[in-house]
C-alpha cells in the first residue's frame, strides 16, 4: 500500500499498521461500529500485540472460542467483543478462502470500481455503507481505488468531513467528530 496518513486512534504505531497492513485495515473498518473510531481502528494494533502478529491464516484457522478469549482480555478489544471476534474470524476466512489470505488482493489490479464495490461488500461484517466508506478510504487516503469509484462510494466520495474517509489529520478527525454530532442533533430534533 502506499505511504499515506489516517491519523485516527491517538497511537502513532496503530496509526502506522492502518497504512501498512491491508489486514489491520479491513479489520479496522469491521470494528468500526458502535465504538469510537479511535477504539475501533486501534483494535487490529492491539490484536496484533495480543497474537504476536497480524496474519490472517493464523486468526482463520484459530477456533472462533480462542479468538473471542483475545477479544476478551482486558481491556475488551470492543465493547461486544464475542460478536465483533466472529466477525473478525469470519472476515480472515473469507480472505484466505477468496484471496489466499492477503486483504490487499481486495483491490489490488481491480479497475472496474463497481466489482470493487462488490468485492467490498461481500467481506462478512461489511453492508452497504460500510463498504462505501471502506471504497473512499481505498480513494482518498490510499489513492488506490479505479477511476470511478467516487459514484458508488456515494455520499462518502464528497467532500464533506463525515466518515473516517476524510481524516488525514487530527483536525480533520475533530471535523469529523462535530458532523457526525450535527447529524445526530438533526436526527433527535426530527423525532421529538
Amino acid at each position: 500500500m502506499p505511504t499515506a496518513t489516517m491519523p485516527i486512534t491517538g497511537d502513532p504505531a496503530a496509526d502506522e499498521l492502518l497504512v501498512t497492513d491491508p489486514l489491520a485495515l479491513v479489520i479496522g473498518m469491521l470494528l468500526d461500529q458502535q465504538v469510537p473510531m479511535e477504539w475501533a481502528f486501534r483494535g487490529p494494533a492491539t490484536l496484533r500485540d495480543r497474537l504476536g502478529r497480524l496474519d490472517c491464516a493464523a486468526i482463520a484457522a484459530m477456533p472462533p472460542e480462542q479468538l473471542e478469549a483475545v477479544f476478551r482480555e482486558k481491556p475488551a478489544l470492543h465493547r461486544y467483543p464475542g460478536s465483533m471476534a466472529r466477525r473478525t474470524h469470519a472476515l480472515c476466512v473469507h480472505v484466505v478462502d477468496e484471496y489466499d489470505g492477503d486483504a490487499e488482493k481486495i483491490w489490488k489490479g481491480v479497475n472496474d470500481p463497481a466489482v470493487l464495490f462488490d468485492r467490498i461488500r461481500a467481506l462478512p461484517g461489511y453492508g452497504d455503507e460500510k463498504a462505501k466508506i471502506f471504497l473512499a478510504i481505498l480513494g482518498k487516503r490510499l489513492k488506490v481505488a479505479p477511476t470511478g469509484w467516487e459514484t458508488y462510494a456515494a455520499p462518502f466520495s464528497d467532500t464533506n468531513p463525515r466518515s473516517v474517509a476524510d481524516i488525514d489529520s487530527r483536525e480533520n478527525l475533530e471535523r469529523v467528530r462535530a458532523w457526525k454530532q450535527e447529524q445526530k442533533s438533526k436526527g433527535k430534533k426530527k423525532s421529538d
